[in-house]
């Protein structure tokens, strides 16, 4: 299987823009990004986005990048840019200036962009792009990157399966008296281990990474919170945990969450799992290209709705994901109405799934006491679904044993 996105890939991301330019209402002469994923979608260039701001212009000929002084090493060879424009840093370098040098040498004097100058972040306060050219906006690769080709279905279905790998440790490594940190330390560095060995110089580097493989979990009353943390406590028999699991794979990402228990659940334990777990199958079956995204959200909020537990629903049921771990469109009663709202630039076929839409779906519920949650990663076909996480979902899968 694939672990890198291949080369025409990015030429015809490349050409899609273009071709957008081209047909734009504007007298557009380039269109710019300023954030990074966008850049690296576009260009293949990764790296982290801080103060020091990074610009990406492409016209119907060229596509050119500015960078501070300490990126041009990583970005002069990369064959897709004709161009690299640096200045020393920030706010010495005065960045801005920098790209309206690079929009004049370039013969631009209007753009389309994903924002009007950099990001605030990490301190950065700069000067609006709009203070040197005239500036509208776009959002054509958060829109492109809706829908996954093959070649990048490849690099998720990957990165499940490593991410399986390291949930499989985790599992295995979890025992009262442990401490979720370091559980997570040892099963994170064992998965990254095999996958490095198994790939060797398949595997693509990324910037300043903190591991190809990372599993962990939150334990205990932390459960009761969705985005709960990990707690500085040890496990301890009945401890509710809930797991996440995932692997960069060029960019890429899965996601796997369970509900485990430490010890044998109690009968209000399995009330919960059980509901969260036909939670979850209600969706996943509601899924399919041409659902409306809001149906599949109702569906599950109807089912909390009978069994008389919405007070301990928290979210929606998912989101896209890809090379961010939350990308739209997202699996919400309201996304209708977000679509068709005159706040957006979406039409109304952006309401539906489509094939190449890949989610998590991962509805949860949340009493006083502990968190109930599974998460898989779901890919949409031509003809249905296709589960790319493929950890056991049952109750006795999900049980981990005391001696």
């Amino acid at each position: 299987m694939s672990t890198a996105l291949p080369e025409h890939e990015y030429n015809t991301r490349l050409e899609t823009v273009r071709n957008r330019l081209a047909e734009h209402d504007s007298d557009a002469d380039a269109a710019v990004w300023f954030g990074a994923t966008s850049i690296e979608y576009l260009t293949g260039f990764d790296h982290i986005q801080t103060e020091r701001p990074v610009a990406l212009a492409v016209t119907d000929k060229r596509t050119e990048l500015t960078v501070p002084r300490l990126e041009v090493e990583r970005v002069e060879d990369n064959p897709k840019i004709d161009a690299v424009h640096h200045y020393f840093d920030y706010p010495g370098g005065e960045p801005i200036e920098t790209v309206a040098e690079m929009l004049s040498e370039l013969g631009v004097e209007s753009v389309l962009a994903d924002a009007d100058g950099a990001p605030g972040v990490m301190g950065y306060q700069g000067p609006a792009l709009s203070a040197f050219v005239e500036v509208d906006t776009q959002l054509w690769v958060e829109r492109m990157r809706w829908a996954k080709t093959d070649a990048e279905l490849d690099l998720i279905r990957e990165s499940a399966r490593w991410a399986n790998l390291g949930h499989r440790y985790l599992a295995d490594y979890t025992e009262v008296g442990e401490h979720p940190a370091t559980v997570s330390q040892r099963a994170s560095l064992e998965a990254s281990r095999v996958m490095l060995d198994t790939l060797g110089d398949r595997y693509i580097a990324r910037t300043r990474g903190d591991g190809p493989v990372h599993a962990g979990y939150i334990s205990g009353p932390q459960t009761a919170l969705p985005h709960g943390h990990t707690a500085n406590r040890r496990l301890e028999s009945g401890d509710v945990l809930i797991t996440g699991a995932t692997a960069n794979v060029d960019g890429y990402y899965s996601e796997l969450e369970r509900t485990m228990f430490v010890g044998e659940p109690t009968d209000e334990q399995i009330h919960y799992f059980e509901l969260m777990l036909e939670a979850q199958t209600i969706a996943i079956e509601a899924l399919g290209p041409g659902v409306e995204l809001s149906d599949v959200d109702d569906a599950v909020w109807s089912y909390f709705e009978e069994q008389g537990v919405t007070e301990l629903a928290q979210h929606h049921v998912g989101h896209n994901i890809g090379m961010g771990g939350h990308e739209p469109p997202y699996i919400d009663r309201g996304w209708g109405e977000h679509v068709a709202s005159e706040h957006t630039d979406y039409g109304d076929g952006d309401a539906v799934m489509e094939p190449g839409h890949v989610y998590t779906i991962e509805p949860g519920i949340y009493t006083d006491n502990a968190g109930y949650r599974h998460s898989d990663t779901i890919a949409i076909t031509d003809d249905g679904i296709e589960w790319l996480t493929y950890f056991p979902r049952d109750l006795e899968s999900n049980v981990i044993r005391i001696d």
